[in-house]
């Protein structure tokens, strides 16, 4: 059994269909097909079953899939290692991050480092979910959550305000009432979030009239006029359709975190990057003072 037909037999247990598993290897749906068949035959078992909603593992499937993550696994930390001796200040890096965070914080500092490092090739995510850096699914992630496991090597970047913003022509919400105004908030994957808590405290009688995980949706609905946002200062005052509300109690801001894997460290590029993202990201105006 080759390594190539190992990664082939996770993707399609990890993405259920052949079409999905093509995608994620970057081949097309028949090649799948083509080397799955020649796979079961050289194993001498089926390691799927074929249903409508996609295929499913098979009991000599479930076996092999127990050992071909156990060699994933060493063939990737093989490959973290080999990548972590890079000494020069070229070659791609990984970036993970929220929406808003990568269009407002980190393109305008990216777009700098391009100019310094033009031979580092770097490739912005902005997703939800979190990506696994063992699995090098990515170099250098952002999140609002401290990192947990021990391989990754972590450090609070920055403190972020956060602001109760109105449409210019709308009303300031009565503090304990908001009877008269909508709520633009988090949809409800991410209602546990400290903004959604705060404004039901302080906005009991309001009303949800609009839910995003998009902070950008979030701002520009606001200025829509349909209703107030809570939303990081960093957007919110930039944008000129936007007034701030003066709340006796701000909303929870959040923190942000860098992590990356232990194996990286001393990865060139890696290394400069978050040197220079550390260096100037006190630059830009997380000041919560008006």
């Amino acid at each position: 059994m080759e390594w190539s037909d190992v990664r082939l037999f996770l993707a399609i247990a990890r993405e259920g269909t052949l079409g999905a598993a093509a995608r994620s290897l970057g081949l097309t749906q028949p090649t799948m097909g083509r080397r799955l068949k020649a796979l079961e035959e050289a194993v001498g078992h089926s390691l799927f079953q074929r249903t409508n909603d996609g295929f499913v593992l098979t009991t000599e499937g479930q076996v092999v899939f127990t050992h071909a993550e156990r060699m994933e696994e060493e063939a990737i930390a093989l490959e973290r290692r080999i990548a972590g001796t890079g000494e020069g200040l070229s070659g791609p890096l990984r970036i993970s991050c929220s929406d808003w965070f990568g269009i407002h914080v980190l393109s305008p500092l990216l777009s700098q480092f391009a100019a310094l490092h033009p031979n580092v090739v770097v490739e912005l995510l902005t997703d939800s979910r979190l990506l696994n850096l063992a699995r090098r699914e990515a170099d250098l992630v952002f999140r609002i959550r401290p990192f947990a496991d021990a391989e990754v090597v972590s450090r609070r970047l920055v403190h972020i305000p956060y602001g109760l913003y109105v449409p210019l022509a709308m009303a300031d919400p009565i503090d304990g009432d908001g009877r008269s105004h909508g709520i633009i908030t988090m949809d409800e994957a991410f209602g546990g979030m400290p903004d959604v808590a705060w404004l039901r405290e302080h906005y009991p009688n309001a009303s949800i009239v609009f839910r995003s995980n998009n902070r950008d949706v979030q701002a520009r609905m606001c200025a829509g006029g349909i209703g107030m946002a809570v939303i990081p200062r960093l957007l919110g005052d930039a944008n000129k359709d936007l007034r701030r509300v003066d709340v006796s109690v701000p909303p929870p801001g959040r923190d942000t975190w860098l992590g990356y894997h232990r194996d990286l460290r001393r990865l060139a590029r890696l290394r400069a990057l978050i040197d220079f993202i550390v260096e100037r990201m006190p630059k830009f105006a997380f000041s919560s003072e008006t």
